[in-house]
């Protein structure tokens, strides 16, 4: 089982997931040339994705998911809700399968079992994942405002995660956003600041994680470097073990 991130940030989130012939999309949120050439530099292609999930409506998450989906026969999974804010995406002519999720029931696609799992988030109906082929588990985090008892328990026994670490509160605080955005971006619905990201870190079992990867970072208001102290000072990790999701490259494929 392996996993890479095609890019991550506030202009577009994307993730794919592989095991044997099985390759997931986790979110779609570049114009679909774009996914196309993310996918190059992994020695992937469209045609070769079985499935695409969708974590909420925003654009940064769903920008070239429904055009990818049509042009390449591409099945989706996603929340009711979601589909429902989605609809204005939907181009009459699309012919796309849709599965309805629930976000507390699990599913399986091909060679994986999907665990969703509900996140506080202004969206619709936003749902996060685990992966899992049988022996391996993997775990995705991100838009998320604060965090949960039932997020926590998902995260735990996993061989790799990607979590959001969005944003530095102090350089949020003084940034040029408006006090608006500000609380937006902060708030219990928003996305999850440094030192709260870490202090999920802190509460689940790491004896078997082999991979940590921090996503969705903002350009303005991060920086890696922030991202690692907080997590260093929380698990005590070597700084090289982590690893970052870059709006740009995103990461290689990482073997779990």
């Amino acid at each position: 089982m392996q996993f890479a991130s095609l890019g991550s940030g506030s202009a577009g989130n994307s993730f794919v997931v592989k095991q044997k012939k099985s390759l997931l999309m986790v979110d779609c949120g570049f114009a679909i040339q774009d996914v196309v050439s993310r996918l190059d530099r992994l020695n992937e292609t469209p045609e070769n994705i079985t499935g695409i999930l969708l974590t909420h409506e925003h654009e940064d998450h769903v920008k070239g998911a429904f055009k990818l989906a049509n042009k390449f026969k591409i099945p989706i999974w996603l929340s009711y809700g979601t589909f429902k804010m989605c609809e204005k995406h939907m181009i009459k002519s699309y012919e796309i399968d849709f599965h309805m999720i629930d976000s507390h029931n699990v599913f399986e696609i091909e060679d994986f079992t999907i665990q969703p799992f509900p996140v506080p988030h202004d969206a619709r109906e936003p749902t996060q994942f685990t992966l899992s082929d049988g022996n391996r588990k993997l775990g995705i985090l991100t838009d998320t405002g604060t965090s949960t008892p039932h997020i926590e328990n998902m995260l735990q026994q996993l061989d790799a995660l990607i979590i959001e670490f969005n944003h530095d509160l102090n350089l949020l605080e003084s940034s040029e956003y408006t006090y608006s955005l500000k609380k937006r971006i902060s708030g219990k619905l928003g996305h999850l600041d440094n030192q709260t990201a870490a202090d999920i870190l802190g509460k689940i079992q790491f004896k078997q994680l082999k991979h940590l990867v921090a996503a969705h970072l903002s350009e303005k208001n991060n920086t890696e470097d922030l991202v690692k102290e907080a997590i260093v000072g929380k698990i005590g990790c070597e700084r090289d073990w982590i690893k970052i999701a870059t709006q740009a490259e995103g990461t290689s494929w990482q073997m779990i």
